[in-house]
């Protein structure tokens, strides 16, 4: 391996942890039930995607969250059902999803990171969940 593809690697997971580290590690902490446990799903994660990129696909989020789930043991389809659904929002809806779901902040701390207002937050979760709601029901 070249300098340059263990620095694009690198990047690779850098970018990976970065864009989806907190709900991954949200995600795993509540599947497993236990915080060191969660980490250690994430990192195993982290590695599979640096070894083989192809995993990520269209719908990375997605993809990584069904690895989380293939580590820690698997869970209903349905849990692969949401996330592909949640991967059809808007950005701007996803992003108060996991601000607000994943990352367990509330609506002023959601504001604040996302530099909306509050009041945007309200009304992205409100119709990101509505739509979610319509997916999932068929």
């Amino acid at each position: 391996m070249s300098r340059r593809d263990g620095a694009a690697d690198e990047l690779l997971v850098r970018r990976i942890f970065a864009e989806h580290g907190a709900a991954l590690l949200a995600y795993a902490c509540r599947l497993t039930g236990d915080r060191a446990r969660g980490e250690a799903v994430v990192q195993d994660v982290l590695l599979r995607a640096w070894r083989h990129p192809e995993i990520l696909g269209g719908l990375a989020r997605a993809s990584l969250f069904a690895t989380v789930r293939d580590i820690v043991g698997g869970a209903p389809a349905a849990d692969f059902a949401l996330l592909g659904a949640v991967e059809t929002l808007p950005p701007e809806q996803r992003d108060v999803l996991n601000a607000l779901y994943f990352q367990g902040r509330d609506v002023a701390e959601t504001s604040a990171s996302l530099g909306v207002p509050a009041g945007a937050v309200k009304e992205r979760s409100y119709q990101a969940l509505r739509r979610l709601r319509e997916v999932m029901a068929g």
